[in-house]
């Protein structure tokens, strides 16, 4: 099959066969003709078409009918509709079928040629959201958790390994890593899953509320205690309780939390009864506990007794080979949730997020397809639909993302700079061989101009 593929012609006009096929085959398509309808359908299955150029008129079958007969057999492919006879009700009728586009007799060859392209490469994007679903399904996933770089395999592999002992776990990683579902995962692989998963934000009180919410306490035990409380790990007996951000406990809680994490025991506050519980417990942190300890501020009894699985999350930047599958991940959440047809981004917007350095890191992703899904006006998310701090001349500079070393970025942004005027010269300001030369396409080249600020008019010798 020729490169640029294979295009059906169906028309009942032999001089439309003669002028298009000349057309297309001087473009390098290979090209197959049927003047009816019932010819066309005969041909398939043994015939695989990458598009279907369509009479809307003809005699026996009309085009509307072939349309509808196509799309049962191949609800993939790709039809554009091409007649005299145009009308709104017909295009309307032909797009609500499931044509790709509608082109008016007589065409200019230039239109036809771009519509063709413009629907190939939906159709290339189509494929693309298709492959990566199927990845996402078959082996790069584990629960709501996305990853096929190695250092995510070797997540999966570790929670896997984990779940099903008694084990405490601690989970380390950047904000927005993913720290809580890996916790999710691993009391939903354990023999605890039809027990409490009970979540502990642990900065988000004050210590003597805190040991409320984890102990109980019981009536009188402090002003406003009205009537007995159960806690938080009498709720989560038998289950699983996640603490969030440890880091942030004060030392008499964490010395509390030892006890009960030893002795599986505790009282309510202003109680004198011992409870036993058997819980398991996950804590997660963004902070290297081991400072903590030299600091004084986090007790190393309880950092080994919370240490015994280690599971270490990577930042985004350091897997971004995940990002094609993260995306389709929360394109079919977010299109779903807005009811919104969109199931791909173009080539272009993911060499913009595969060159972004997402110092939010999962969690800054998925903001990001949210407001794209939203704002898109298309069944594809393009650079439109992207914040600008993506897309404008300075980088992310400006953006609310823009949490990183600025030291760096400048490093960065002088050694990408230095690289793309370097090739411009050797290849005398020709940016497709820049590209080439540089090994990116030439789409991603323009927008490193643009967003260095490179005066291609004026290199330096």
């Amino acid at each position: 099959m020729a490169e640029k593929g294979l295009i059906h012609i169906i028309d009942d006009e032999p001089i439309i066969h003669e002028v298009l096929g000349e057309l297309l085959t001087s473009e390098g398509y290979l090209v197959e003709s049927s003047s009816r309808g019932e010819e066309a359908l005969g041909k398939w299955p043994s015939h695989e078409f990458d598009l279907i150029l369509l009479d809307l008129l003809m005699p026996g079958m009309d085009g509307i009918e072939v349309l509808h007969r196509i799309k049962k057999i191949e609800p993939q492919a790709v039809v554009i509709i091409i007649t005299a006879y145009a009308s709104v009700e017909s295009a309307l009728e032909a797009m609500k079928s499931g044509a790709f586009d509608y082109i008016q007799k007589p065409f200019k060859h230039a239109e036809l040629i771009l519509t063709i392209q413009r629907a190939l490469e939906h159709k290339r994007l189509q494929q693309e959201n298709l492959r990566l679903k199927s990845e996402l399904k078959k082996k790069f996933s584990f629960e709501s958790i996305i990853g096929k770089s190695q250092v995510m395999q070797d997540v999966f592999d570790l929670i896997r390994a984990a779940a099903p002992t008694k084990s405490t776990i601690l989970v380390q990683g950047e904000s927005g890593t993913g720290k809580e579902l890996v916790a999710r995962a691993i009391h939903q692989n354990s023999d605890r899953i039809d027990f409490p998963f009970i979540t502990v934000n642990s900065g988000s009180l004050p210590p003597d509320l805190l040991e409320s919410h984890l102990f109980g306490h019981v009536k009188g035990a402090f002003t406003g205690a009205t009537s007995q409380k159960m806690g938080l790990f009498e709720a989560a007996d038998r289950g699983t309780i996640f603490f969030d951000e440890i880091s942030s406990l004060n030392i008499e809680t964490q010395a509390k939390l030892l006890r009960v994490m030893q002795e599986r025991e505790f009282m309510h506050l202003g109680g004198t009864k011992t409870i036993k519980v058997d819980v398991r417990v996950i804590a997660a942190t963004n902070t290297a506990l081991e400072e903590l300890i030299t600091r004084k501020t986090f007790r190393e009894d309880l950092y080994y007794r919370l240490n015994v699985i280690k599971i270490e999350l990577p930042s985004l930047k350091d897997r971004l080979e995940d990002i094609p599958l993260l995306v389709q991940h929360f394109l079919s959440i977010y299109s779903k949730e807005n009811e919104k047809p969109i199931d791909c981004v173009t080539d272009d917007v993911m060499e913009i997020m595969e060159a972004y350095h997402w110092p939010g890191n999962i969690r800054e992703l998925e903001n990001l397809i949210e407001r794209a899904v939203v704002l898109s006006k298309s069944s594809v998310i393009s650079r439109e639909s992207l914040p600008p701090f993506l897309l404008g001349p300075r980088g992310d500079e400006g953006g609310q993302s823009n949490l990183g070393s600025m030291r760096l970025k400048d490093q960065i942004h002088s050694f990408q700079k230095k690289a793309i005027i370097d090739a411009l010269q050797r290849t005398k300001g020709v940016q497709k061989k820049a590209a080439a030369l540089l090994g990116v396409k030439p789409t991603t080249l323009n927008e490193m101009i643009k967003r260095l600020e490179i005066d291609v008019s004026h290199l330096p010798e």
